[in-house]
């Protein structure tokens, strides 16, 4: 078999799990995002493993897929982007800020301590607070999208939130490393602030400016899906800078792009022609290859205890943190309870956090072991959690409805 066949007999075995996986968690009332993760889960290295078939054993196939998934990465994060208006983030930017300051401050100091519980090192146990403060929003926003809630206070939240986490997660770490590489540690945290402002900046006025200008003059232009093109070289390019000029992830300009087209008439027509390409092909592939990206077998037994350690804090650092500067932003205690649910999942961000560890020697090969497991269940247990958390809620309100006539007309009949 041909290097090319073996591709896309993988991409067609990745496509259908995919989206059977993703049929029968619907059918179990749960997001399809679980079942892409836990089918990627089962066909990864942790068992089946897939792509160490005999005839599958290229390395450039591997890559190839992951690159594939990286793409469903931003697709994702653009279409979140696009079905929201900068107006109502700027509404939520209160609970943003304090949900997504608290949210990385908290675990990172329970982090802190956890490290130090289990005979870490100050370095490690530093840099463990520090991979435990990220998140991976790419989960949570496509489980609320399924739920229809993504325009809701939470959604918005959320969302706003996730880029707080992120430019104070990579401010403070990069300062970390500054200063274990012994470089100028004020000067390299002031050089990434401000290339962070510039980014946001430029994008901005690109995209209130420029853009609906782009959009206007290839719109009646006689070439073939000219906007959506245009919106996809366009989501690139921010994602291009937001890592090289911002120093952030490529998701945050991916969404920002998806913002600034949210403004555009053409919206609707895009969002369709974008959401086609994202959930039949891109954004199936990036689910199951996150669950594809953990080995469970490389699972350090005696890191177990470390392990479980984690793993609480993980799930208490966000909903103690990100709960918290949501209620002190004026989000009932449901609300609150919601949003740092949906800051739990370390997904991706997680495991790109820990081979950076890893690497610098930052991390042992157990150390690194168990944040694998913790990113593999706080990514599994995030989606079924909102959507209790999301099922609850709407179901207290349909109680509250139907009591309240009833209550009106006892009155009545004692009047």
């Amino acid at each position: 078999m041909t290097p090319f066949l073996e591709f896309i007999f993988l991409l067609a075995v990745l496509l259908m799990l995919a989206k059977l996986a993703g049929y029968i968690s619907v059918r179990l009332g749960q997001p399809s995002v679980l079942g892409e993760l836990i089918a990627g889960l089962l066909i990864g290295p942790s068992l089946l493993n897939i792509l160490g078939l005999p005839f599958q054993d290229s390395h450039l196939l591997e890559e190839t897929i992951a690159h594939l998934a990286e793409i469903g990465v931003l697709l994702l994060m653009f279409v979140a982007g696009l079905e929201l208006h900068l107006t109502e983030l700027a509404r939520n930017s209160k609970v943003s800020a304090y949900a997504g300051i608290l949210g990385v401050i908290f675990p990172i100091g329970l982090g802190y301590a956890v490290g130090l519980f289990f005979g870490l090192g100050q370095t490690s146990a530093i840099f463990l607070g520090l991979a435990l403060g990220a998140t991976s929003v790419s989960i949570s926003a496509q489980t609320l999208m399924e739920l229809k809630v993504l325009r809701s206070r939470v959604g918005l939240g959320l969302l706003g939130a996730a880029v707080f986490d992120d430019i104070l997660v990579i401010l403070l770490l990069s300062a970390f490393l500054a200063l274990q590489s012994g470089d100028a540690g004020l000067a390299q945290i002031a050089i990434i602030f401000v290339r962070m402002i510039i980014f946001f900046g430029l994008s901005a006025a690109f995209g209130i400016w420029v853009l609906p200008r782009l959009v206007r003059w290839v719109s009646p232009k006689p070439i073939s899906q000219g906007v959506l093109t245009l919106a996809l070289v366009i989501m690139f390019v921010y994602g291009i800078a937001a890592e090289l000029l911002g120093g952030m992830a490529a998701i945050t300009g991916t969404f920002l792009a998806g913002l600034m087209f949210a403004r555009s008439p053409e919206k609707e027509r895009l969002e369709r022609g974008i959401s086609s390409i994202s959930y039949g092909f891109f954004v199936p592939i990036f689910f199951i290859h996150v669950g594809m990206s953990a080995n469970l077998r490389n699972l350090d037994p005696a890191a177990g205890w470390l392990l479980a350690g984690m793993t609480v804090v993980a799930v208490l650092g966000k909903l103690g943190g990100a709960g918290l500067g949501a209620r002190l932003a004026g989000f009932t205690n449901v609300e609150s309870l919601q949003l740092g649910t949906g800051m739990i999942s370390r997904g991706e961000v997680g495991l790109i956090l820990g081979s950076v560890g890893l690497s610098e020697g930052l991390m042992s090969g157990a150390e690194f072991s168990a944040l694998v497991g913790m990113v593999i269940v706080t990514t599994l247990i995030t989606p079924p959690l909102l959507r209790y958390l999301f099922h609850y809620e709407a179901s207290r309100k349909v109680l509250e409805q139907q009591e309240t006539p009833t209550n009106n007309v006892e009155i009545k009949e004692e009047v």
